[in-house]
């Protein structure tokens, strides 16, 4: 039997938020970062205090804490410079989280990132206004957004067994949460470029630009 499923059509309180997925640092001492609860999600603005900043980006640098390959060079022997290797090295980057949908009025989320979606890949929204139509945010919860005509509808959960949270937006509000969105990521980053001058000042243009390219952003001014 299919599946049943509840469609809102509410276009005044949807927000659209670059969230950034958090891990468990409790022994982190390389710069000072903020109490947040493990596994939830940091939303990332120019609005971040700076310990917010450091938070998020030990967690983008910890994301990328992988064995570059030996054409990246070696790796460094301080405990900052092996922390923030992978991250200032290795081409394609990743950050864990994506663009979260959620109604204020009512804390119901429309999509959520799920495991292994990250915030180098929110472009696919812009496949679903003006590309393939379709794109999936992660698993677990498999949320999906697919535009057909000039509604685009968006399901928490595409494989819920008990229905799922779905919402029917507009193209155009689509667009410009997209857009506002991306202005988040963009504000976030300047913030962060000037963290890193105080926090990390040899490595600041590096960490910098590779901010950028975890977040799929031009690198800042």
């Amino acid at each position: 039997m299919a599946t049943k499923q509840w469609v809102r059509h509410h276009p005044h309180v949807i927000v659209m938020q670059p969230v950034l997925e958090i891990s468990p640092a409790d022994d982190f001492e390389l710069w000072p970062v903020g109490e947040h609860e493990p596994y939830g999600y940091l939303v990332l603005n120019g609005e971040l205090t700076p310990a917010e900043v450091g938070t998020a980006v030990m967690r983008i640098a910890d994301c990328n804490d992988f064995e570059p390959e030996e054409a990246h060079g070696p790796c460094p022997t301080d405990p900052l410079g092996t922390f923030l290797h992978g991250l200032l090295t290795m081409p394609d980057l990743f950050a864990a989280g994506g663009f979260r949908v959620t109604d204020n009025a009512t804390d119901t989320v429309f999509v959520e990132p799920g495991c292994c979606n990250g915030l180098e890949t929110w472009r696919d929204w812009l496949e679903v206004l003006d590309g393939t139509g379709c794109a999936y945010f992660g698993h677990d919860p498999f949320s999906v957004a697919e535009r057909v005509g000039d509604i685009v509808r968006l399901t928490l959960d595409a494989h819920g067994t008990d229905g799922s949270p779905v919402i029917e937006l507009s193209v155009d509000q689509v667009r410009r949460l997209v857009a506002g969105a991306q202005q988040d990521l963009q504000d976030f980053l300047s913030l962060a470029g000037t963290w890193a001058e105080q926090h990390l000042p040899a490595h600041a243009a590096a960490a910098t630009a590779a901010l950028a390219r975890a977040l799929d952003l031009a690198p800042t001014p």
